[in-house]
């Protein structure tokens, strides 16, 4: 007992540092592993790199024609059907009997949402999703938030400035 009160390094004999993890202890900067593996790939194990020699001579003496670079593929670009900013609106008939209508569930005539029939609506985005292209519409003046709408019921407008029905 008298040696524990008598020192208090004899309680805590492990230094801070031995308790962490040799990791975090000391950091080193490492080679990219991304690298390495994008190295390893380009050079399979198997194979041993061959000096380049004249074009005709090197593939007659070997029986074999060099092979062509693998090309990248490139993804095309989406060709959307309208543009980010277009003034639109919706066309009633289409909008009614859609499905995004029906899942609403709003009574027969319904006014509340007249205003995207009549007032302008400005595409924000647009994308094409499993089902179909759709848009963003936010409406302008009006302090309701954007809804994605299927762009086959949207009507463009070439005015900025169009009187409402």
């Amino acid at each position: 007992m008298e040696a524990l009160l008598s020192s208090p390094r004899a309680l805590f004999s492990v230094t801070p540092t031995a308790c962490w993890p040799a990791s975090a202890r000391r950091r080193r900067r490492v080679a990219s592993p991304v690298k390495a593996a994008a190295a390893a790939a380009a050079e399979p194990a198997g194979e041993e790199k061959k000096p380049a020699t004249g074009g005709a001579a090197a593939a007659a003496g070997d029986g074999q024609a060099a092979a062509p670079a693998p090309k990248k593929i490139l993804k095309k670009k989406p060709v959307y059907s309208m543009k980010k900013g277009q003034i639109v609106r919706v066309d009633k008939e289409k909008y009614l009997n859609s499905i995004n209508y029906l899942s609403v569930g709003h009574p027969p005539f319904f006014k509340g949402l007249d205003y995207i029939y009549e007032d302008r609506g400005e595409v924000l985005d647009i994308r094409i999703f499993e089902t179909g292209e759709y848009a963003l519409i936010a409406w302008v003046g009006i302090p309701t938030p954007p809804a994605w709408l299927p762009t086959y019921m949207l009507i463009k407008s070439d005015k900025l400035d169009y009187e409402r029905i």
